[in-house]
């Protein structure tokens, strides 16, 4: 059976990111899907509310998801190529971001990677598609502090509970260490996991996503936001193996027509999936392009 004759029965079951039982294809370097017209990439993901989901329906979508597939279909369209996506979600952080680094090229991960200089050098990040504020926060019964010495008097008695991998877990190693070197750390496996943890007893403090915190809230779930340990200076890439050759064309995609990330396209895909009031929080400014 041709190449061809497979990537066609595997269309409808790979692009949409139907739940079903999938076949996989071993994804390929843009060089190979220049030479032979068409090809598969993989996308690794862990599933996040808002960001990576299945829909009612059974569909992946998601904003990165969406991100994802926008791009395949501009290197399909300016390139005159036919690539697909095959999906892979994966719960762990950790054994994602160590998945795709050890991948080969045509491998992408979105799990809303935070772009580092030390990442870097183990990682090819895409052009930032987002600002992200890491906020902690505790049971709302824990009175929120105005500055954050504050945290050596107030978290007294709380332990961190951290999302294992992470930057997050770095800052919470680095509050006990410098502020309540006492407390403890125990780990959770989503991100969803630390919200109901935290909700449920007042027994420890995290670091999240603000639009985890944002979504608990929106659910009514007793929390406590203390901004004063807000950090707002991360940016989130897709990211690639270091070695990936599809770096240049990704580089294309978020260039294109003004700035993919600046264009009513993006914007109408941050409010779909999250919301316009936390949209417009995480996009910061106002948006003027047509994508």
């Amino acid at each position: 059976m041709r190449f061809k004759t497979i990537i066609g029965l595997l269309t409808g079951l790979l692009l949409w990111g139907c739940a079903a039982d999938r076949g996989e294809v071993e994804p390929m370097s843009w060089a190979e899907v220049l030479e032979r017209g068409e090809g598969v990439v993989e996308l690794a993901y862990v599933p996040s509310e808002g960001f990576s989901y299945e829909d009612e329906e059974g569909r992946l979508t998601g904003v990165t998801i969406e991100l994802i597939r926008d791009f395949v279909e501009f290197a399909n369209r300016e390139y005159d190529v036919e690539v697909i996506i095959q999906p892979k979600p994966i719960e762990s952080f950790s054994e994602f971001y160590n998945y795709v680094k050890e991948s080969g090229s045509g491998v992408f991960g979105v799990a809303n990677v935070t772009i580092t200089e030390e990442r870097r050098e183990e990682l090819q990040f895409s052009p930032s598609y987002m600002t992200n504020i890491a906020t902690l926060i505790t049971h709302s019964d824990v009175e929120e502090i105005a500055a954050f010495e504050e945290i050596s008097e107030r978290f007294v008695g709380l332990d961190a509970l951290a999302f294992e991998g992470t930057l997050h877990e770095v800052r919470l190693r680095r509050i006990i260490k410098d502020l309540i070197p006492g407390a403890g750390i125990e780990f959770a496996h989503s991100n969803n996991e630390i919200i109901e943890r935290v909700s449920e007893v007042n027994r420890h403090f995290a670091y999240v996503d603000i639009y985890n915190y944002w979504r608990a809230i929106e659910r009514g779930e007793p929390l406590r936001r203390h901004a004063a340990g807000d950090e707002a200076s991360e940016q989130f890439g897709v990211i690639s193996p270091a070695d990936s050759d599809w770096g240049e064309v990704m580089e294309q995609f978020f260039e294109s027509n003004g700035g993919y990330v600046r264009s009513e396209r993006y914007r109408a895909l941050m409010e779909k999936h999250l919301g316009e009031e936390l949209a417009e929080l995480l996009l910061g400014e106002e948006r003027s392009f047509e994508f």
